[in-house]
Parts: C-alpha cells; sequence; structure tokens
C-alpha cells in the first residue's frame, strides 16, 4: 500500500518564469544568433538531458574546473546545435554565451505548472504523506510558501541536507525516515530518468517518470506520464 508520495521540483512541479526558453534567445542574440524561443525550448531540453546525465555520474561541483568548463561547453553547444545552428563555437564563446544567459537569469522566479496544486491537493486529501526532493541546495521552504505548496508539502530533502545528490541512495532514504515509510511504501515522481527513476529503484522506492515532452520514449521499467494528473493511476 503506498503511503507517501516524493516529487522532484524542477520541471516536475515548477518551471521558470520567465521562460528559459526567451532568456537564452535575448543572450544569443547579442552574439549574432537568431534563435526563436519556440525553437529553444526543446534544445535546452535535450541539453537539459545531457547535462543531468553527467550529474548522475558524478556531481559536477566535485569535478575539476577544467572538467566543469568542458561539461558546461558541451551543454552550450548542444543547445545550439539542437536548435539548429550548424556551427561549432570555440569553448571561448561558449563561455560568454553562458555568462550572458546567467546574467539574464538573475531575476528568474518559479512558477508551479497548472496541474501541480490540483494533484497535489488531491493526494492529500488520499492522506497521503507528501514530500520534496530535490538537488537544489537553497532553502526551498520560502518558495513552496510563496507558491501555496506548504499546506500540502510535509517535508523538503535538499541535497544540502542529505548530504547527497539524486540519483544517490542517500538522499531517497532520507526522504523515506522522514516520511516514516518503507520504500515499497512510497512513488517518487522525477522528470529526469538516472537521476529520478534510477535512483529511486535504486532503494526499491517506485518511480513515476514525468515526461512531459516526450523525451524518454524509450523507457518501459517504470510507469511514464505527461501530466501530474495521471500519477494516481499508479498509486
Amino acid at each position: 500500500m503506498i503511503k507517501a508520495v516524493f516529487f522532484d521540483w524542477f520541471n516536475t512541479l515548477a518551471l521558470y518564469s520567465p521562460p528559459r526558453e526567451e532568456l537564452q534567445s535575448q543572450a544569443l542574440r547579442e552574439f549574432g544568433i537568431d534563435i526563436s524561443p519556440e525553437k529553444m525550448r526543446p534544445a535546452l531540453l535535450i541539453a537539459d538531458r545531457y547535462l543531468f546525465e553527467e550529474y548522475a555520474t558524478s556531481p559536477i561541483s566535485k569535478r575539476s574546473p577544467e572538467e566543469q568548463a568542458k561539461i558546461y561547453a558541451r551543454y552550450q553547444q548542444t543547445v545550439l546545435t539542437e536548435a539548429g545552428v550548424d556551427v561549432s563555437y570555440s569553448s571561448d564563446t561558449l563561455a560568454k554565451i553562458m555568462k550572458k544567459a546567467r546574467e539574464l537569469y538573475k531575476d528568474i522566479r518559479f512558477v508551479l505548472f497548472d496541474d501541480a496544486l490540483p494533484t497535489v491537493k488531491k493526494l492529500k486529501e488520499q492522506n497521503l504523506t507528501l514530500g520534496l526532493l530535490t538537488n537544489m541546495a537553497s532553502d526551498m521552504k520560502p518558495v513552496c510558501s510563496e507558491l501555496g505548496l506548504e499546506p500540502y508539502i510535509d517535508f523538503i530533502v535538499t541535497s544540502a541536507e542529505a548530504g547527497a545528490d539524486k540519483p544517490q541512495p542517500q538522499i531517497f532514504l532520507t526522504a523515506l525516515e522522514r516520511a516514516g515509510v518503507e520504500a515499497s511504501e512510497a512513488v517518487h515522481v522525477g522528470d529526469q530518468y538516472k537521476l529520478d527513476a534510477v535512483g529511486a529503484m535504486g532503494v526499491g522506492i517506485k518511480p513515476i517518470l514525468i515526461d512531459r515532452y516526450n523525451l524518454f520514449p524509450e523507457v518501459t521499467d517504470c510507469p511514464r506520464v505527461q501530466s501530474l494528473a495521471e500519477v494516481t493511476e499508479y498509486l
């Protein structure tokens, strides 16, 4: 019997506002690269998958500065390639593009997906324990309070608190301890296969992959949904 549901944060419950694709397009225009936000959106998601899979191998923040620079340069080049820019840029130019994008991101904020609040409300009405499980290291309580999640989320586990990032077992085990349930009594919902689904399965938690943009059509070893509203069908 399922007693607890854990949620990932970014691209599961929440997304950025203004949208990343708009800010990325704006940054690129300063370098003479004109890509519409519509083309930028899927390119960013594909590049995200590369970055998160690197993260699943080992935390990027713990790698050498040289290796980090290579990873982020490849991330930015992936964005450009997937957006249809058939040019390889130097590492220096890619670093400048990344720097400009970060400058534009300084005032970015989180907003919830339309299906987030209705889903957590419905699950709470079923007397389930709900947790937020994220690789973000910052304090998420103020954000959850601002967005109206506080009455429904029973606890938050960040990577800083657990001393480990997804897909490492400790962050999932910390969530189980906070929820007071066995692994077989919990479900974890997240948008990254290797970080969320594989990580959850590694400790015996049932994963549900939220694949809003159909990035993981090959996944068959766990439920794959395109809306949080479908989560209740698998509990």
